[in-house]
């Protein structure tokens, strides 16, 4: 569903250039976290030899008993999601 942010200034032109730096910029740092996350989890998938999706089913399906190097997996999933939701929100905003 699309929705609208309505943000009122006397400069539209120098507002519009400053919210343009400011998504370049996080998407910079959303990138920056989503190779750091992507990294980690291989890490995870060549040391278990397991890709994360069947990770994920296997614990979610409780054949996989949780450890402290699963937790940190799952949490890594989780981050994963968390950063391409956002970077795709900023991808898909539009100035007028």
């Amino acid at each position: 569903m699309l929705q609208q942010v309505v943000i009122t200034t006397n400069d539209g032109q120098l507002l519009k250039s400053l919210l343009r730096s400011a998504i370049e910029d996080e998407l910079k740092t959303l990138n920056f976290g989503l190779e750091r996350t992507r990294k980690r989890l291989a890490d995870f998938e060549r040391q278990f030899n397991l890709s994360s999706v069947e990770f994920e089913r296997r614990l979610n399906a409780r054949e996989l008993e949780e450890t402290p190097a699963f937790t940190d997996w799952r949490m890594e999933l989780g981050a994963l999601r968390s950063l391409e939701a956002q970077a795709q929100v900023l991808l898909e905003a539009r100035l007028d």
